[in-house]
């Protein structure tokens, strides 16, 4: 299921706050940005256009990446919550589609629907900085961690993964109930746990990460920066917290009127492997999603940062 946009904020910095450098560095003072020089007294709107082009860019790639096997992940959960197949069955028979035929896959509606969601998601978050950057105004590679960007990018996610999880939910329930799914609006109530779901994890992915990574030990900074390992570990551990609600608001539309005491007990089964498939899936969304965002865009931003140096 979605939870979800993603953007890492490795080189977010203020006077009060730790900092990050693109290199993953913990630093207790400024990260000193190379870059042109900018006055308070008006906005930085240089190279707007493609400042906005590179927020895009960045978010294709990212969502590009990651949205197979989001896809693959998310229809093996809702297909195994749902009793349509069990978990590995379903995971194996979309890896074996989109290994043996790309392009029928790419061009399926399940795909359009994550790599819409995912696409969105991250160029919100992308699109926050440029703003930002444009209005303080400060180099074109400035990331923010602010309320804004949390309140922003979870809007767009939670409206864009409600659609896509209903949409999810009618295509793969069990072939039983199929006729009657598409007549079967979703409950309210499963909708405001997929919403409660789905800022959860957007925190977990866009604030946690700049308040995890100096807490990470010196040892993780031979393997990864600490930056990178936070966006990685924060969204992925908050599943354990989330996989209950997701699991409850499929169980109210796969089963309406059926007792608390049975959904706990269906929740029960299916939490830890779906837990485990909802972390495969979260760790490219927010994680290695977010970490590439993060990487294209500073990339295309310290060009043209270069480029207007040179003027």
């Amino acid at each position: 299921m979605s939870d979800g946009a993603g953007c890492n904020r490795v080189a977010a910095a203020t006077e009060h706050n730790p900092s990050i450098t693109a290199k993953g560095v913990l630093n207790q003072t400024p990260a000193t940005v190379a870059g042109p020089s900018y006055s308070n007294s008006q906005w930085n709107t240089s190279q707007t256009s493609l400042r906005v082009a590179s927020d895009a860019a960045s978010a294709a790639c990212a969502a590009g990446l990651v949205a197979p096997f989001i896809t693959i992940l998310d229809r093996g959960i809702i297909e195994n919550a749902s009793g349509r197949s069990p978990l590995m069955t379903s995971i194996k028979t979309s890896f074996r589609a989109f290994l043996t035929r790309p392009h029928t896959f790419i061009a399926s509606r399940p795909f359009r629907l994550i790599s819409m969601v995912y696409f969105t998601t991250y160029l919100t978050a992308n699109s926050i900085d440029t703003v930002s950057s444009t209005i303080t105004p400060s180099p074109f590679t400035t990331t923010t961690a602010g309320t804004s960007k949390f309140l922003a990018t979870s809007t767009v996610n939670m409206s864009l993964c409600l659609y896509k999880d209903s949409q999810f939910a009618q295509m793969f329930r069990a072939p039983s109930n199929a006729a009657s799914a598409m007549a079967q609006s979703v409950p309210k109530f499963s909708y405001a746990l997929f919403a409660l779901r789905d800022s959860m994890t957007v925190f977990a992915s866009f604030n946690l990460p700049p308040l995890v990574a100096p807490m990470l030990s010196d040892e993780v900074e031979k393997v990864v920066s600490r930056a990178s390992a936070a966006q990685i570990i924060a969204p992925a551990a908050m599943q354990v917290f989330t996989t209950p609600l997701h699991l409850w608001g499929l169980d109210l539309f796969n089963r309406p009127g059926v007792s608390v005491a049975e959904r706990v007990r269906k929740v029960a089964k299916n939490w830890a492997g779906s837990t485990a498939a909802r972390m495969g899936r979260i760790v490219p969304a927010f994680g290695f999603g977010g970490v590439i965002n993060a990487k294209v865009r500073r990339n295309l931003m310290g060009r043209l940062e270069a480029a207007e140096e040179l003027k």
